[in-house]
């Protein structure tokens, strides 16, 4: 059995904590679709950043949508800023296998060159294909074999929960 779920609001504020010493007002926050950019958005207003936030759509540039499918909502990658030599933060809510991160980082790339990219995500759940590893994390969550860690948004109140892949 595992522990209960963290609650992602307390996430979110320990993660603001922890960021805010490594981040200057020049720093451009970017969250990929859907749950990073809900957590991006918070972790913006936290931050008190100059920078406008920006939202990125990876869908295209993930190497297993053939598997996954293309997410029903057409989004579009929105850099209200030159990436252009910018400290980056890419902001995504779980990181699991890596794969997300790898596109998000090859869309970044469609903007520019970066001076350096750093990446910010909710919970860390394990189980890397890829070599990634987040810079700031607000907690290790261990979820059982077979689940998937989702965050929802309910009325502006962000949830974690386990949820059965399915087959």
């Amino acid at each position: 059995m595992t522990a209960p779920l963290p609650d992602p609001e307390r996430l979110l504020e320990a993660l603001a904590q922890t960021m805010k010493p490594a981040v200057g007002p020049d720093t451009g926050l970017v969250g990929i679709y859907t749950g990073g950019a809900w957590v991006a958005e918070r972790l913006h207003r936290a931050l008190g950043l100059a920078t406008p936030l920006g939202l990125l759509a990876v869908t295209l540039h993930r190497d297993d949508f053939s598997r996954i499918g293309l997410h029903p909502e057409a989004r579009r990658s929105q850099l209200p800023f030159s990436v252009e030599g910018r400290d980056i933060v890419l902001v995504d809510d779980v990181l699991h296998t890596g794969r997300t991160v790898r596109a998000a980082l090859n869309e970044l790339w469609d903007f520019g060159r970066p001076r350096r990219v750093r990446l910010a995500v909710l919970a860390d759940r394990g189980g890397r294909e890829l070599p990634f590893a987040a810079d700031f994390a607000g907690a290790t969550v261990d979820v059982e074999p077979g689940e998937e860690l989702v965050l929802t948004n309910e009325g502006g109140r962000l949830r974690l929960a386990a949820v059965k892949r399915p087959q």
